[in-house]
C-alpha cells in the first residue's frame, strides 16, 4: 500500500506532472506492448447483450472469466513512483474511467462511461445514523475539506477475474466513524447507494433490489485501509466510477467497495447485500480475495490486469494479507466466503 496524505490545499498530483503522462502510462510503453494490451483488453470486453438474460446467473454469466489459456504478456516501462507497492504500474486513466462494473446504469462496462456522464452528482448528502451518539449528514463538499485527502495506490480485483491498479484519492472510514462515535452495540456498517432510477436506468430492472446496499463488520470498517474515495488520478470521481463517494476496500471482490453512497448507517446485525439477496450461493458476506476460494462458476485462482495480457496468480486478500489476516483469525474462510 502506497499512502501520501495530503489537505486540500495542497496540489493535487495530476497539477504536478504533466497531465498527459500522469494519465496514462500507455504513452511510456512501446508500440507493440500498446498494441497487444489494447487487444487484450478488446478480448475481455463482454460480447452477450444482457437485455434478453432471465436471471442474475446470465447476467453474472455473461461477464464472467472465459478461459485461463495464458498468453503473451507484454513488460509495461515502470514509470518512478507511479507504481504499487509490488511494483506493478498503474493501470491507465483511459482504462479505469471506461471499463466500469455499474449495474445502476447498464450490466456493459464499456457503456458506463456514456450512461452516467449526465448524472447530477451536486448537491449530495451522506447520512450517517444509526447506532451512533453523533449521528448527522454531511454535503459531500463538506467530507473533502472536513478530513485530509490521501492519495493511495491500491489493486481492485473483480471477482469476474480482472483486475487494476488505480490511485484513489480519499479519506479513512475509521475517521468519520469515530466522529459518528459507534456505540457498544454498534457491529456492522450498512452502506446505501442512492436510488435515482430516472438517471439510473439499471434500476428499472427487475432482478435485484435496489437500492444497492453492502456492509462490512465494525473492525473492518475501521481498518485502515477502508477508504472513503472522492477522487482518483488527482482528480474527483467520474460518476461512471461512483461519484461523488465510493467505499474502497481493497482486500475484498469490488463489488463489496459500494458507489455513489448517500447512507452509513451503523446495525446490530449483518445486513444483507443486493448481491447477498440476489444470489445467496455465490456472493457471500465477506467476499475476501482468496485464490483458493472459486466462484461456483469459475475458477478465482489467477486473474487478468486490464491494459496487460496473460494472467498473473490470484493473491490472497488481493496482497494485503499483512494488513488484514488478523480480522479473520480462527475462521473458515471457505464457509464465510
Amino acid at each position: 500500500m502506497l499512502i501520501k496524505k495530503r489537505s486540500h490545499t495542497d496540489i493535487p498530483s495530476s497539477e504536478i506532472t504533466p497531465e498527459h503522462i500522469y494519465l496514462s502510462r500507455r504513452a511510456f510503453m512501446t508500440g507493440a506492448a500498446a498494441v497487444a494490451g489494447a487487444a487484450a483488453l478488446a478480448a475481455c470486453a463482454p460480447k452477450t447483450d444482457l437485455s434478453g438474460a432471465s436471471s442474475v446467473a446470465q447476467l453474472q454469466e455473461a461477464t464472467a472469466e472465459p478461459g485461463t489459456t495464458p498468453v503473451a504478456s507484454p513488460t509495461p516501462v515502470v514509470i518512478p513512483g507511479q507504481t504499487d507497492e509490488l511494483g506493478d504500474p498503474l493501470t491507465s486513466f483511459e482504462d479505469v474511467t471506461n471499463y466500469n462494473n455499474f449495474y445502476e446504469f447498464t450490466t456493459s462496462k464499456e457503456a458506463v462511461a456514456a450512461k452516467a456522464q449526465d448524472f447530477p452528482i451536486a448537491p449530495w448528502h451522506v447520512a450517517v445514523t444509526g447506532l451512533v451518539r453523533n449521528p448527522g449528514s454531511y454535503a459531500i463538499e463538506s467530507l473533502r475539506t472536513k478530513y485530509d485527502q490521501e492519495e493511495r495506490i491500491y489493486r481492485l480485483r473483480c471477482v469476474e477475474g480482472w483486475s487494476m491498479v488505480i490511485p484513489w484519492l480519499g479519506f479513512p472510514l475509521a475517521a468519520l466513524l469515530a466522529e459518528a462515535e459507534p456505540t457498544a452495540d454498534a457491529q456492522y456498517v450498512r452502506f446505501e447507494t442512492i436510488h435515482d432510477p430516472a438517471n439510473m436506468p439499471g434500476q428499472n430492472s427487475p432482478f435485484f433490489r435496489w437500492p444497492y446496499v453492502e456492509g462490512l463488520r465494525l473492525d473492518e470498517a475501521m481498518n485502515d485501509l477502508t477508504l472513503m474515495a472522492t477522487g482518483l488520478y488527482g482528480k474527483e470521481l467520474l460518476p461512471q466510477n461512483g461519484a461523488p463517494l465510493r467505499l474502497v476496500v481493497p482486500w475484498k471482490y469490488g463489488f463489496k467497495s459500494i458507489k455513489s453512497i448517500v447512507k452509513i448507517e451503523l446495525v446490530s446485525e449483518m445486513p444483507e447485500s443486493l448481491w447477498m439477496a440476489a444470489a445467496s450461493n455465490e456472493y457471500g458476506f465477506y467476499a475476501n480475495v482468496n485464490p483458493e476460494v472459486d466462484h461456483p462458476r469459475w475458477s478465482q485462482a489467477s486473474e487478468r490486469r486490464i491494459g496487460d495480457g496473460g494472467r498473473r496468480p490470484t493473491l490472497l486478500f488481493n496482497g494485503y494479507e499483512e494488513q488484514v489476516a488478523a480480522l479473520y483469525a480462527g475462521m473458515d474462510l471457505a464457509a464465510n466466503f
